[in-house]
């Protein structure tokens, strides 16, 4: 005669082997951070060495505290470098919103990353700064510009151009969150390839120009004890850094 279902269920071997499933299944899953809070976000145990090395000049938390990203949105980070911010991001809009990386190339770093299961919800665009035309880059949320705007300064890209299409790739009422390292004002965008610096003041020029309305500044990255006559590379923590939020009308 079949056992029954109470008989079968309070069978110990039935339990062993059920705890088992239910172990393969649990290291099988998405990270918990997902959908997290920003320290959640950052906690997260999957997260890598090299990263949790970078948290200390970053500031994640505030970072993510600062840009107010949900579960569900839609986000572009520009320049996305290794990954550090985008992964970031896919943690905080998961499990159902959606980043796009831009990247003037990919890079190795970056390939990598796209490769672990945090990424599962980042798709990776490779198109100059200026050329977001991909029909997947509208109605976004949220574009992020992180320690990458002072690049395009000395590249070939035109800014004004860049700012404009960023602008038109967010819905009405979307943000720009930019953040870089901060230049002396008399220096403006001039020491963009010496000192992989930008004038505060010059950026936002440039971004409101384009139809973007500051919305606030966070001070969590600031270094006033920073001459600003260094490259930034040479001394990360202790660099001025100023992060920027617009909004798009």
């Amino acid at each position: 005669m079949a056992a029954t279902q109470e008989e079968t269920m309070g069978n110990p071997l039935f339990r062993k082997a059920a705890f088992a499933v239910a172990l393969t299944m649990t290291a099988c899953s998405p990270p918990l951070a997902f959908g997290a809070t920003p320290e959640a976000v950052v906690a997260a145990p999957d997260r890598s060495e090299a990263d949790r090395q970078s948290d200390s000049t970053r500031e994640p938390v505030k970072l993510l505290q600062f840009i107010g990203a949900t579960p569900g949105w839609h986000v572009l980070d520009m320049a996305a470098g290794a990954g550090y911010s985008t992964e970031l991001m896919a943690r905080a809009v998961a499990p159902d919103g959606k980043v796009f990386a831009q990247s003037g190339r990919l890079s190795d770093k970056l390939a990598e990353r796209l490769k672990t299961s945090a990424m599962a919800n980042v798709e990776l665009i490779v198109t100059p700064a200026d050329n977001l035309s991909s029909p997947s880059l509208k109605n976004l949320d949220l574009v992020t510009f992180l320690f990458g705007y002072h690049d395009t300064t000395f590249l070939p890209v035109d800014r004004a151009k860049m700012n404009k299409a960023i602008l038109d790739a967010l819905k009405p009422g979307g943000l720009l969150i930019i953040a870089d390292h901060s230049a002396k004002p008399e220096d403006g965008a001039n020491v963009g390839k010496t000192l992989h610096r930008i004038a505060e003041k010059t950026l936002r020029s440039e971004v409101e120009e384009a139809g973007f309305v500051f919305v606030a500044e966070g001070d969590f990255l600031r270094h006033p004890e920073d001459e600003r006559t260094t490259p930034s590379s040479q001394n990360p923590a202790s660099v001025d850094n100023f992060i920027l939020k617009f909004r798009k009308p």
